[in-house]
């Protein structure tokens, strides 16, 4: 291997390093601030989430029985028609 080689291996290497230890500091950081500034807003922000995820929940049951109750009745409908 030539020195130019070795030194863009040692640079990748430094640069992987770096990179590695900037995440894992980065994230502790990021959570102990979470944590720090209140717990309960986040417990409470997840709450209303799930809340709402329910009540779309919800609505897509209904949209979902409405749209097969329609085409049940359209074709109903239809069938009716033919028999006059």
């Amino acid at each position: 291997m030539s020195s130019g080689q070795i030194t863009a291996i040692v640079i990748v290497a430094i640069v992987m390093v770096a990179s590695v230890i900037r995440a894992v500091v980065g994230v502790g950081i990021r959570h102990h601030r979470f944590a720090l500034r209140g717990d309960d807003r986040m417990q409470a922000e997840n709450q209303r989430l799930r809340e709402q995820v329910g009540d779309l929940q919800e609505r897509l049951k209904v949209l979902e029985r409405i749209t097969v109750d329609k085409e049940n009745s359209l074709s109903r409908e239809i069938d009716a028609l033919r028999d006059r």
